[in-house]
């Protein structure tokens, strides 16, 4: 084998989501010598991040003062909020939460945002590399973490090297920055390594489901805000959607669902397709086109099950901290504010980590955390409880006594007959994309069908044994893009692994109720190709 070939940095950031660029922006205006890199395994910037999203632009001013002259290219300031609660047939208007007033906000493609902000980052003497997957973390003699290894190019299913292979370089760094989003590959292995959630309860997930839609002239109110919830999630599963109109006739829309559900036959893809052709919804959409579509985990923990932040020679920011505020539905300010705090403490602190976990938990960022840490939980009671806990936490700014428990998302889910089904009370679907595998093509996501699967399952003799007894295969079911298959041939049941559909969201990993799937990165630039979402 030969050498590595080496590149050093003395900060290499993995993630160029809003926390890794903001933080690589932040840090370079404080000290300009420091040589950083941030690393993005897209195969440009900004086609995998997914997100609503509608920012609070506080952070943002504070990072970048004139962005407003000359803003991202989806920026369309919010005007109105609604909030409906929905039945089979319609819905109610209710009174906006108060986390929920967006006035003041914008509603961006987060995707869109990241493109504009990575330039700005290299006018300040980033090196922004697209296309690079960290495959792996490097660490010193003393087993600190001393910076990441690049994923070999042109490797064959089987393991073989094909005639374009390229050896994976390793890059070094004094320190190395983790802002690869929600349930981050590298970030698993650090924090099981370190053990950074032995104090903290088990990290919560939603799966969030996106469409961006080209409606016909007129419909469109640029900066209007639909929320809603009820129909069609029964009572003890945690969901919502969010409508946003945007500028040009164009409307971003999605389903969350939350991981902790506990019915096996729950799909949440499904969910956000019936959601759309609600009788309040369908008018709309009926004559427009889907332009893109996507999905993505989101971390809905909270305050109570953030881990350690910091590691020796790494830290933990944004996203793959867990610091989105879900009351709120909003992270990236939180993700900006984080990025920009780590600049800021390793700046003044001749880039040591120690004492970032302490400063980021003495900030605004844990301080709005801690506000609405029983919000999300107590959902897990009901509809009902949930609604009633969450306007007692408002009205007492979270100042109840105590602090509700998170568990494990794929611990709750139930077994076959554990629970009597609940009614689904679907209706017919006539809005496109008719199946999974129509939604995937919106998502433009490509992978060389010749290179090792990325999806790792442990032991895959559980699959048509235990799990098609116990759950019925539930990945065919929580997966959004059609990648798990339980197939019949001659020598019987096995699983198929359809890798190349896979749009990145990382369900699988969370919610696979035996905990043998792991998700891996798979060659740098393989994945999905969103567009403005």
């Amino acid at each position: 084998m030969s050498e590595r070939e080496i590149m050093e940095y003395d900060v290499v950031v993995v993630g160029a989501g809003p926390a890794g660029l903001s933080f690589a922006i932040r840090l370079k205006q404080l000290k300009p010598d420091v040589s950083v890199c941030v690393i993005e395994k897209a195969s440009t910037i900004g086609a995998q991040i997914l997100s609503g999203a509608v920012i609070e632009p506080q952070p943002l001013d504070a990072l970048l003062p004139g962005w407003r002259d000359n803003p991202p290219p989806i920026c369309v300031p919010a005007v109105e909020d609604e909030f409906w609660l929905l039945s089979k047939t319609g819905h109610r208007s209710l009174p906006i939460p108060p986390g929920m007033h967006n006035k003041g906000n914008f509603i961006v493609s987060l995707g869109a945002m990241c493109a504009w902000l990575a330039p700005q980052a290299e006018a300040l003497g980033v090196d922004v590399f697209p296309g690079f997957a960290a495959a792996d973390n490097i660490y010193d003699e003393h087993g600190a973490v001393a910076g990441v290894r690049i994923g070999d190019m042109g490797v064959a299913k089987d393991g073989s090297h094909k005639s374009g292979y390229t050896q994976g370089i390793d890059i070094k760094a004094k320190v190395t920055v983790l802002a690869e989003g929600a349930r981050g590959s590298l970030s698993k292995q650090l924090i099981k390594r370190f053990k950074l959630d032995q104090d903290s309860d088990p990290q919560g997930y939603s799966i969030g489901i996106k469409e961006l839609w080209q409606l016909p002239a007129g419909r469109v109110t640029p900066g209007k805000i639909v929320h809603s919830f009820g129909w069609p999630a029964d009572s003890h599963t945690y969901g919502g959607s969010f409508l946003y109109h945007l500028d040009k006739d164009r409307v971003a829309l999605g389903y969350v669902s939350g991981l902790d559900y506990s019915d096996p036959n729950y799909q949440p893809w499904e969910a956000f397709q019936q959601w759309k052709n609600h009788p309040s919804m369908k008018p709309l959409l009926e004559g427009g086109s889907i332009l893109s579509a996507g999905a993505r985990a989101i971390v809905t923990g909270g305050w109570q099950s953030l881990p350690k932040l910091e590691m020796p020679g790494a830290l933990l920011i944004g996203d793959t901290a867990g610091l989105l505020n879900v009351p709120k539905i909003k992270g990236t300010h939180q993700a900006i504010r984080s990025g920009m705090l780590a600049a800021e403490h390793l700046a003044g602190n001749a880039l040591d980590p120690a004492g970032f976990d302490a400063k980021l938990r003495g900030s605004e960022v844990m301080a709005e955390l801690k506000k609405v840490r029983n919000i999300k939980p107590a959902f897990k009671k009901g509809l009902w409880i949930g609604m009633l806990n969450a306007a007692w936490e408002t009205v007492t700014a979270g100042a109840s006594p105590w602090t509700l428990k998170n568990k494990a998302d794929w611990s709750s889910l139930h077994k076959l007959g554990q629970q009597e089904e609940p009614r689904r009370d679907y209706v017919q679907r006539e809005l496109p994309p008719r199946d999974r595998l129509a939604g995937v093509y919106f998502a433009a996501t490509e992978h060389d069908e010749d290179q090792p699967v990325h999806l790792h399952v442990a032991d895959t003799s559980i699959c048509v044994t235990r799990c098609a007894e116990e759950y019925g295969n539930p990945c065919q079911r929580f997966c959004p893009a059609n990648v798990y298959e339980i197939v019949q041939d001659e020598a019987g049941k096995r699983l198929q692994i359809n890798a190349a559909n896979c749009v990145h969201c990382k369900t699988c990993d969370i919610k696979d109720p035996y905990q043998i799937i792991n998700w891996v990165t798979p060659e740098g630039g393989s994945g999905p190709n969103y567009q403005n979402l």
